[in-house]
């Protein structure tokens, strides 16, 4: 439990009191009390809204009610003081000896004090990635596949029964763009002069090695055959190469996935599961013929103006009601969301959580609109959209990859700076805020690069338990620091606030799994090294602050306390992202 929880949870007892007094009515809604860091922290250690909740039900000013809460408060053994402040904010200023059993409970606990209870165990599908299986992965990808596993690790670390997807577009015109240009490479493969690429299709050297495993396996066989037979081999080859690679790029960036869904597989098998998807929404009157209006501005080409099998998303929030079938009878893409979340929903998960690119903005009130219609308002679907990534090194944009020959490759990025630092970063902004990248800077060591700065946090405290082992070669002080130390002697106001921001763990891993951003972690992260280095500092400069002093075993074990504290959590927070923890740089 945070230290939020176990103060609301307090607060509710103080209220429960004040209604069994008749002091306060019994029928009201407590759901909007909160119990927070105040927003100046000179203020206390937290602060509470209950008097400006509860004041128009309870009838009296916020003010008058703050001072009867404030009463019951003042009476907690582990409260020091209580100020009410404003129009009635409450602020509460802990015991030293609270926050000295925190740190124990940290150290007792260890990664799991970090564990916020938010889930029983709820089975939550998040998908990330799924970019088409055309190229490699390329930068802008590589925003959302963090975000997306990082999620999915804080997901999991609060409870959630997680399942990491991929949805594999490999149905459409693309893919059979696709393995033409694998074609185009297997006669390359076989010796001939194939110039230059043809306009639309891929022109990239990533599809050479595919060609090559396409003249390894049929020689010269498939030259002889019509599009209609060699199509369907160079494809099925060309994709299960882009896989391959996708799988490898994304293991380099620490991340996999469980499962691996096609889109093919929605039409491809004995049933067409996307009709029936269909066929759900027309049971529910939810399909229709009809025209649609076109679109407000200027009209794209390929408008139609045409009656069409039309889905009703406009009952769902959606701006325009949407086509599911092309002129030609074949599925629109939206139909093969359709069917493939409701696979999704299907297979258990009534919580689905997709991120996407930017560019899909506009997608996004159609296919809520469809989960909610297709579950019956049963199922969920929450989109978290990725800004782009603006690439820099040393300030000047890079923009090619001799590579792909006009993007910037996954694998470019992370062979250049490290897994640490692509992912660190990547989660260092929120995820709708754009980003710029810059090699030279995430390599940098210094406390303008925040991964260095966090990493360096973790192997600093590691170095002070080599120096404790040195300073006292015949008592293990750092055994002793994991055991049963006497805090009561960290006093100093850095040591208190360090210890604060500590206890702060649960909360914030709580806030990032209940609004899915990852990226919370990250900036804590960020502030409790800077904490940690600035506490570290002023041992230099004030012996008596340092935290081995040879003179005082128990006091030096008391501050190993508090250093084991702080790397077990900067260790727990670098896990969940996907980060290494290193003990020494």
């Amino acid at each position: 439990m945070s230290v939020f929880s176990d103060f609301l949870a307090r607060l509710h007892r103080v209220l429960d009191a004040l209604v069994d007094a008749g002091d306060l009515p019994g029928e009201m809604d407590r759901s909007r009390l909160t119990m927070e860091l105040p927003r100046d922290r000179s203020h206390g250690d937290l602060s509470t809204n209950a008097a400006m909740v509860l004041a128009k039900a309870a009838g009296a000013k916020p003010r008058d009610l703050a001072e009867k809460i404030a009463a019951g408060l003042r009476a907690d053994d582990d409260v020091e003081a209580v100020d009410v402040a404003g129009p009635g904010f409450i602020n509460l200023t802990l015991t030293l000896a609270f926050w000295h059993r925190t740190l124990a409970e940290i150290l007792a606990k260890g990664g799991d004090y970090a564990r916020p209870h938010v889930s029983d165990g709820e089975p939550v599908n998040v998908e990330y990635v799924s970019a088409n299986p055309t190229g490699p992965l390329h930068v802008g990808h590589c925003r959302g596949a963090v975000i997306g596993d990082a999620l999915a690790n804080v997901l999991a670390f609060a409870g959630y029964d997680v399942t990491r997807e991929y949805y594999i577009n490999d149905a459409g015109a693309q893919v059979d763009t696709l393995g033409r240009s694998a074609f185009l490479r297997y006669r390359e493969a076989l010796g001939e002069d194939i110039g230059a690429i043809p306009e639309g299709l891929y022109p990239g050297d990533y599809l050479q090695p595919i060609g090559a495993s396409l003249a390894a396996e049929h020689g010269d066989a498939l030259l002889s055959q019509p599009e209609t037979e060699w199509l369907p081999i160079a494809r099925d080859a060309a994709i299960d190469g882009m896989m391959a690679m996708v799988r490898d790029d994304l293991a380099a960036l620490a991340i996999s996935h469980d499962v691996f869904f096609s889109e093919r597989s929605l039409i491809a098998g004995p049933q067409n599961r996307v009709e029936d998807a269909i066929d759900v929404l027309r049971k529910a009157g939810l399909i229709y013929q009809g025209r649609l209006e076109p679109p407000k501005g200027q009209v794209p080409d390929d408008w139609e103006d045409r009656e069409q099998t039309l889905f009703r998303s406009t009952e769902f929030g959606d701006d325009s009601d949407r086509p599911l079938l092309k002129s030609d009878g074949s599925y629109t893409y939206f139909a093969n969301d359709i069917a493939y979340h409701f696979d999704k929903f299907q297979r258990g998960f009534a919580k689905m959580i997709d991120v996407w690119g930017a560019d899909h903005g506009g997608y996004v009130k159609r296919m809520t609109a469809a989960v909610t219609a297709m579950t019956g308002g049963n199922g969920r679907l929450d989109i978290e959209l990725c800004q782009l990534v603006k690439l820099f090194r040393g300030g000047e944009p890079v923009r090619m990859s001799k590579r792909a020959g006009d993007f910037v490759t996954l694998r470019d990025v992370i062979e250049e700076v490290g897994c640490d630092p692509v992912r660190f970063m990547m989660l260092y902004r929120k995820s709708d805020a754009p980003l710029d990248f810059d090699f030279k800077k995430v390599t940098e060591q210094s406390k303008d690069n925040p991964v260095f700065y966090v990493q360096y946090a973790h192997a600093r405290a590691h170095s002070v338990f080599r120096q404790a082992r040195e300073a006292f070669p015949d008592d293990d002080v750092v055994v002793a620091a994991n055991d049963t130390p006497d805090l009561g002697k960290l006093n100093d106001p850095a040591e208190r606030a360090l210890i604060k921001s500590l206890a702060e763990v649960p909360a914030v891993m709580g806030q990032a799994a209940q609004h899915r951003e990852p990226h919370r972690v990250a900036y804590y992260l960020y502030q409790l090294a800077s904490e940690f280095h600035a506490l570290w500092n002023r041992g230099k400069d004030l012996p008596q602050l340092r935290f081995i002093n040879v003179d005082d075993r128990d006091l030096t074990i008391a501050r190993l306390a508090l250093v084991r504290g702080t790397s077990v959590v900067l260790r727990t927070g670098l896990d969940v992202l996907g980060v290494s923890a290193p003990k020494t740089m």
